[in-house]
C-alpha cells in the first residue's frame, strides 16, 4: 500500500504530511477530513483529541520537528521542536514536509486534517 499524504491547515497556514505505514496511521486516514481543537503543551508541540482510539502500536520516546504521533490512543500530536517524552513514549503517525514552525506560537488552534488526493 502506497503511504497517503494528508493536509494540515489551520489559520496559521498549511503543511502536508505523508503518514506512516502503520495501521494506526491507516486508522486516522480513515477518519479524515476531520477538525481538532488543538493546545499547545511544553512549547514543542500542538495536541489535540481524535474523535475515536487509534490502534496501539510499538512506541518511541524520541520525537522531531515536523512529526506527528499518537500519546494516548486518541491524543494526537503534531512535534514543532525535537525532544524526548516519558514512557511509554509515542506511537509515530508519520512526518511533515512542510514548515511547522508556524505552529510554534502559544495558544490553541482549530487543525484541519484532510487527505490530499
Amino acid at each position: 500500500m502506497a503511504q497517503e499524504s494528508i493536509r494540515i491547515s489551520s489559520a496559521w497556514g498549511e503543511v502536508t504530511a505523508t503518514l506512516a505505514d502503520n495501521e494506526a496511521a491507516r486508522s486516522l486516514a480513515r477518519m479524515l477530513p476531520l477538525t481538532i481543537e488543538m493546545s499547545d503543551h511544553l512549547r514543542q508541540e500542538k495536541t489535540g483529541n481524535l474523535p475515536s482510539a487509534l490502534p496501539e502500536l510499538t512506541r518511541q520516546r524520541d520525537f522531531s520537528v515536523g512529526m506527528l504521533g499518537l500519546w494516548s490512543a486518541d491524543h494526537f500530536v503534531i512535534y514543532y521542536r525535537s525532544g524526548r517524552v516519558p514512557a511509554p513514549g509515542i506511537i509515530i503517525l508519520g512526518q511533515t514536509t512542510g514548515d511547522v514552525s508556524l505552529f510554534d506560537r502559544p495558544g490553541p488552534i482549530t487543525a484541519t486534517l484532510e487527505k490530499t488526493d
